[in-house]
């Protein structure tokens, strides 16, 4: 091989490009006057965070999203049904709308579109009440909810996500008041939150098989720096098959913990490790989730490992109130969204580090926001694009693959501007979305000006093709 040759290279066969959406972001029709409601209800109804409303209007106009995103050279696409919606009162389960979630499906496979359907994403219907997850019975009424679900949709699809990013949910809820009920520095109940959930996985893993034994299953977690909060989770799911005995766990993942820490000493995070080691004692903090894995039927409950990356670092989503940022001040004790740092040098090393024997990794979440306010788009402060950022992090999914570790997908979050949890501010789209006078349409671009889904097509088919160069030669925006 001459010095100027590009190795050959190749895509794995199974590998799929995606975009990652979630029901009541993109569907519309909840939490109105006679509509389904989740809990989230209480706070648009109380005007705390913005109203949803008809969102993208996805529950009615779903050919033509899937249409876009089969434009933008997607074979995957990742949605959630909707618990809210398809049980609105305790014990009714709408056939109609099952029916209609099968016919979603149905039209993803006529496209060519591999459809990964989330069973929990963040949300669940309002009449199980805002700490649902911290009930003694949470794992087993989510395992009744699984057990309706997936007999109706097993036609149509074989790839599920039981619960999205357990460790972002139980932070969000508890910790950082995010999310409804919006407690803060609620150690306690974070932790029953994680074991609770991390319980319920399984509970739905065993579910799922047992209706569909070829059926592919695993939960998400958002890739985090500080172990206690993103590989403990995936450690317990795995200890067993690992050959780790159950009395033998705690020894086990301690050296695990150890491991990751000195994997990322140079991240800046000690005083924050030194409250997780405190405060998450390991087996200990989890004990309903490692007595379901040991009891388990099955030796390891998941069957991929589902990676979300945005920006790991938990030190760097921390900033003092009044901070300066795109569009004016930041108030809350902690970055927006729209100045998250990409990181795919990260991505490649982490990808490296969670690589397990006999387990591809997929990447079901990775994006860049801005910020729209009152109609006005405002650039990134870091000056990246989502072309760039596609780019960049496509090289980072090559550079894993050629270090040996078997990803397989590539999921994009997301296709277009959605309701990001409270507000219509940070976009994340391929596709930007107007909605200044309460309409909803489509952009052609992204919110920054961008022909994102146009990029993401070009680098797509240029990866298909085995084409390397097209990481490096895409036009500027």
């Amino acid at each position: 091989m001459s010095g100027d040759q590009t190795p050959a290279f190749s895509l794995p066969d199974e590998f799929r490009f995606g975009v990652a959406t979630a029901g009541f972001q993109v569907e519309g029709g909840f939490n109105g006057e006679g509509e389904p409601a989740n809990n989230w209800v209480g706070w648009e109804v109380a005007g705390k965070v913005e109203r949803s409303g008809v969102a993208l209007s996805f529950w009615t106009d779903y050919e033509a999203h899937l249409d876009r995103a089969v434009a933008a050279g997607c074979d995957a696409y990742r949605l959630s049904v909707e618990w809210a919606r398809a049980e609105p009162p305790p014990g009714e389960i709408d056939g109609g709308v099952l029916d209609h979630y099968a016919r979603i499906l149905d039209a993803c496979h006529r496209r060519g579109l591999r459809p990964i359907v989330t069973l929990h994403h963040f949300t669940h219907p309002d009449w199980l009440g805002g700490e649902f997850w911290l009930r003694p019975d949470a794992p087993e009424r989510f395992a009744e909810w699984v057990g309706t679900a997936v007999p109706a949709l097993a036609g149509g699809c074989r790839h599920w996500v039981t619960i999205n990013e357990i460790n972002v949910y139980a932070l969000q809820t508890w910790m950082t008041g995010m999310f409804p009920p919006g407690r803060r520095a609620d150690v306690a109940a974070t932790v029953r939150t994680l074991d609770h959930m991390l319980t319920a996985h399984v509970h739905a893993y065993e579910t799922i098989k047992a209706h569909q034994p070829d059926a592919v299953v695993a939960t998400n977690n958002y890739a985090f720096s500080i172990y206690e909060l993103d590989r403990l989770l995936t450690d317990l799911l795995l200890g067993r098959a690992a050959g780790v005995g159950r009395y033998d766990l705690r020894r086990w993942l301690d050296d695990r913990r150890m491991a990751w820490h000195r994997r990322t000493r140079g991240v800046r995070e000690k005083p924050i490790r030194r409250l997780a080691r405190s405060t998450i004692p390991l087996d200990q903090a989890l004990p309903r989730a490692a007595a379901a894995v040991y009891a388990s039927d099955h030796d390891r409950c998941l069957d991929v490992l589902q990676v979300d990356w945005y920006d790991p670092v938990v030190s760097h989503h921390l900033r003092l109130p009044g901070h300066r940022t795109a569009g004016g001040r930041q108030w809350e004790p902690s970055r927006p969204l729209w100045d998250d740092p990409p990181d795919p040098a990260g991505l490649v090393a982490y990808c490296r580090d969670i690589a397990v024997a006999g387990l591809d990794v997929w990447i079901v979440e990775n994006g860049l926001c801005n910020r729209v306010k009152d109609g006005r788009s405002y650039p990134r402060g870091d000056g990246w694009d989502r072309p760039r950022y596609l780019r960049e992090h496509l090289k980072a999914v090559v550079a894993a693959l050629r270090a040996g570790v078997p990803v397989t997908a590539y999921i994009h979050w997301t296709l277009a501007d959605n309701y990001e949890w409270g507000s219509y501010e940070p976009r994340f789209g391929l596709h930007g979305v107007d909605r200044t006078d309460g309409a909803v349409r489509w952009s052609d671009t992204d919110s920054m000006g961008a022909d994102a889904a146009g990029a993401y097509r070009r680098l797509v088919d240029g990866l298909r093709a085995g084409d390397l160069a097209v990481l490096d030669a895409m036009p500027r925006q």
